[in-house]
């Protein structure tokens, strides 16, 4: 048998890779002679990084950037196997985690560490990029990237705003003369799986602001200024930012990305399954082995586990989804192309010690080896 697995992170428990090997190792206790590959999974979301470069044998590059607060942060992305290809996760230069909670503020947050990322990942050998948006601590507009990157936001009296969503009120021209020509030329393909708009009430700031540290009041500069962001910009550069969908995506910078470094964005489980070449592997194997932490009615909305499961099911390959736990509504999986699904738990026991890595590991592994003794069992003999 070929099989091929490839699960999703159990979140707190054990990583992508960690699930995929232990239930490889339960499916060689029922099945020696299997031929097995396990394959890194990510959504675009935490964990990306990792995920491409262990599929594409890339390596990880850490440097230091500027963070959210304008401190120095150590911060990971990845080249991948091709030499040429960089991934970023936007959280490692500006994320939620690297501000204490006591100090969030996206009126003071900038996002300019990922701009010096990018810059980086260039002086690497990068042409091309995958961005994984996400987890954000910022509200600016992209605008602390994009000067990183060598763009200038003017005030009235044309001075340089300061960084920051406070400032995107103040900034009344745009001048993008400084951005290199070797970012200019970057094939960017960035993982966005919302449609917010840049601003108003399903904006950024009111759906993702209160999040990140915003009372009310900042909620409605914040909201104003991007705002104005957006007219500044269409009347500059004749891009309407605000009429990009997933422009709000982590506090404004899916905006930036389209509207100034001509990114294009893709839902984060397709990009990130083309980018390891998975439905080749799909294609070759006698079965898939998929699965996540919790399947329920979201797992059939697009997470990584039904896009494995959307692939096999396009070139009728089973597909045996393994997660921690199932609710009754994920019943609706095998309508969309999951063959059976089952959960890990051998016992009740509470979340608390089911999440714990070394019993999740241990119930990966025996489900794994359960549900191949079947399938070895009732498999036609040759």
């Amino acid at each position: 048998m070929n099989i091929l697995i490839a699960i999703d992170s159990f979140k707190g428990s054990l990583t992508s890779v960690e699930a995929g090997e232990a239930a490889a190792a339960g499916i060689r206790a029922a099945s020696p002679d299997a031929e097995i590959e396990v394959v890194p999974l990510a959504d675009g979301g935490e964990g990306t990084v990792d995920a491409l470069v262990r599929a594409t044998g890339g390596q990880s590059i850490r440097t230091q950037v500027t963070g959210p607060l304008g401190n120095p942060v150590d911060a990971e992305y990845g080249i991948l196997g091709d030499g040429t290809t960089a991934v970023i996760e936007i959280a490692e230069a500006c994320g939620l985690p690297l501000v204490p909670e006591s100090k969030r503020n996206p009126l003071t947050t900038t996002s300019y560490g990922v701009g010096e990322l990018i810059l980086d990942a260039v002086s690497h050998g990068a042409d091309s990029l995958i961005v994984g948006l996400g987890g954000s601590a910022t509200n600016d507009a992209g605008v602390g990237m994009l000067l990183a990157l060598g763009c200038r936001f003017l005030d009235e009296t044309g001075e340089e705003v300061p960084r920051g969503g406070a400032a995107l009120g103040a900034i009344r021209s745009v001048d993008v003369s400084g951005l290199p020509p070797a970012i200019k030329h970057l094939d960017i393909q960035v993982a966005c799986d919302v449609n917010n708009p840049l601003y108003g009430e399903q904006g950024a700031a009111h759906i993702y602001g209160p999040q990140k540290g915003a009372t009310p009041e900042m909620v409605t500069k914040l909201d104003g200024g991007l705002r104005n962001f957006a007219e500044v910009v269409k009347a500059g550069l004749g891009k309407d930012v605000q009429a990009i969908p997933g422009a709000g995506a982590a506090g404004g910078l899916g905006a930036a990305f389209v509207g100034f470094l001509n990114a294009g964005l893709r839902s984060g489980i397709e990009l990130i399954l083309d980018a390891i070449g998975l439905e080749e592997k799909v294609r070759q194997a006698d079965y898939v082995i998929t699965g996540e932490g919790r399947m329920d009615a979201q797992s059939s909305m697009g997470k990584a586990a039904m896009g494995v499961a959307a692939l096999a099911n396009k070139h009728g390959v089973p597909v045996i989804a393994l997660a921690g736990s199932v609710t009754k509504d994920a019943a609706q999986l095998n309508d969309k192309g999951v063959t059976a699904y089952f959960s890990i738990l051998q016992e009740p026991i509470s979340l608390e010690e089911a999440v714990r890595p070394e019993i999740a590991r241990r119930n990966m592994e025996t489900a794994a080896e359960q549900v191949f003794r079947l399938i070895r069992a009732v498999k036609p003999r040759e």
